[in-house]
């Protein structure tokens, strides 16, 4: 809608993100939704939190309350950094975390950090669709780096690629959106690489806690330290935890952290010190080794549930990954059906996910989309999926799109576009 103000350049160019659109579809209580990356709330510590708040706000409330050091609260600080030792992290220090308002806001702060307009930055495709619309705003030039079912090939880090690139990023473990993990042989060429060309990794993985099948492997900012690459990683306790709590956490050189420091100084000062104090104290005794078999119990049968449906109800014409961990199935269709289309008959028939196509920086994928499975139960996930896979099988011999309207105006097939748009805009040239 037109306003009366004038924004800045980069206001005007910001859009709703797809999913959050999608959600607000979602709200009715006959939609099978497929389409948020929420955590299972049966999985939140409900007592546990609320038992930390009390001891913290009855022991030492006053410092709660109180304004705290941009860097974050000293113990939380430490326990990270004594966290990322035990995942073998060596030598990590308490002065190289900075707390954050949750991953999303390290995303911000890092693109404010090391992106100037037309700097390129390297992602895989598909990505996360929050780091690119964060990334966005500093107006990046997004070089995309292939993968495969093995996540992201370091053979693709050529020269052309990496020339003059601020810094590359990759979601190890079960990423979001296609639930893929990068194995073990390439995430040691990848820091290999990276060491060779001077480039820094940051390693975003707010799902590795989330692991319920495969043996883990070690982190990227682990194997960094032995190869002398410079690895920036984004941690949080949204999913291991709860995400209200709104908190997070970045690793990284001493000197980044310092830079980092200031930058976040011009926007909330500190992160919350109540919250802080209260983590810290769910957290400092070993709480997160009692409390994640189950929730990933939760997820592995979740995923199972989805996974039995899928081969039962979706033709033999589509493919989907198969996730050791995390919270998505990325779905491949045949090249003519078009995930927007898709999505809008499936609405219609009470069923939301969320198309693929915003997930990549540059040549968009319409024929992908993302499942999320972990909030729904087993008979609405099989319910749902016998749907979609009708309405996939449909699509064959009818392409042509519905249009559902959205809050009686706009479609959510326009939302996507527009969306995709946004990422493919000028201020983002095309990748390499």
């Amino acid at each position: 809608m037109p306003t009366p103000y004038t924004f800045s350049q980069r206001a005007e160019k910001i859009t709703s993100s797809t999913i959050r659109e999608i959600l607000k579809v979602t709200e009715r209580p006959e939609i099978i939704s497929f389409a948020g990356g929420l955590p299972a709330p049966v999985g939140f510590p409900l007592d546990d939190v609320n038992a930390a708040f009390d001891r913290v706000l009855g022991q030492n409330g006053r410092t709660a309350l109180q304004y705290g050091p941009t860097e974050g609260y000293t113990p939380l600080r430490e326990w990270v950094a004594g966290d990322m030792q035990r995942r073998g992290a060596e030598h990590v220090g308490a002065d190289e975390v900075l707390i954050v308002s949750g991953s999303q806001q390290a995303l911000d702060l890092l693109g404010k950090l090391f992106i100037d307009p037309g700097s390129n930055v390297l992602v895989e495709a598909p990505s996360y669709l929050g780091a690119l619309q964060s990334f966005s705003l500093y107006e990046p030039n997004y070089v995309t780096v292939p993968t495969d079912e093995g996540g992201l090939i370091p053979a693709g880090l050529t020269d052309e690629r990496v020339r003059d690139a601020r810094f590359i990023y990759a979601l190890p473990n079960f990423q979001n959106p296609t639930g893929r993990t990068l194995t073990l042989e390439r995430r040691q060429a990848l820091v290999r690489r990276c060491a060779e060309a001077g480039l820094p990794i940051v390693e975003d993985d707010p799902y590795g806690d989330l692991r319920y099948t495969g043996e883990s492997l070690p982190s990227l900012l682990a194997l960094g330290r032995e190869a002398s690459a410079t690895v920036v990683r984004l941690g949080s306790f949204s999913k291991v935890l709860a995400p209200g709590l709104r908190l997070g956490y970045i690793v990284a050189p001493a000197p980044i952290i310092s830079k980092l420091v200031q930058i976040k100084q011009a926007t909330d000062l500190h992160t919350a010190t109540l919250t802080q104090m209260a983590v810290y104290e769910i957290v400092k005794d070993g709480f997160l080794d009692q409390h994640l078999p189950a929730v990933r119990e939760i997820y592995h049968k979740q995923c199972g549930y989805m996974l039995d449906a899928m081969q039962a109800h979706f033709p033999s014409t589509a493919s989907w990954t198969q996730p050791e961990g995390g919270m998505f199935i990325w779905v491949t269709l045949p090249a003519h059906i078009d995930a927007h289309d898709l999505l809008a008959r499936a609405v219609a028939q009470n069923v939301a996910f969320v198309p693929g196509a915003p997930f990549f920086a540059d040549e968009a994928r319409h024929n992908t989309l993302r499942l999320s499975f972990v909030t729904v139960p087993e008979a609405r996930i099989r319910e749902g999926i016998a749907i979609l896979g009708r309405l996939i099988a449909q699509s064959a011999a009818d392409t042509a799109g519905q249009t559902l309207e959205l809050n009686g105006s706009e479609s959510i097939p326009a939302i996507v576009a527009a969306e995709n748009a946004m990422i493919s805009s000028a201020a983002r040239t095309q990748a390499v």
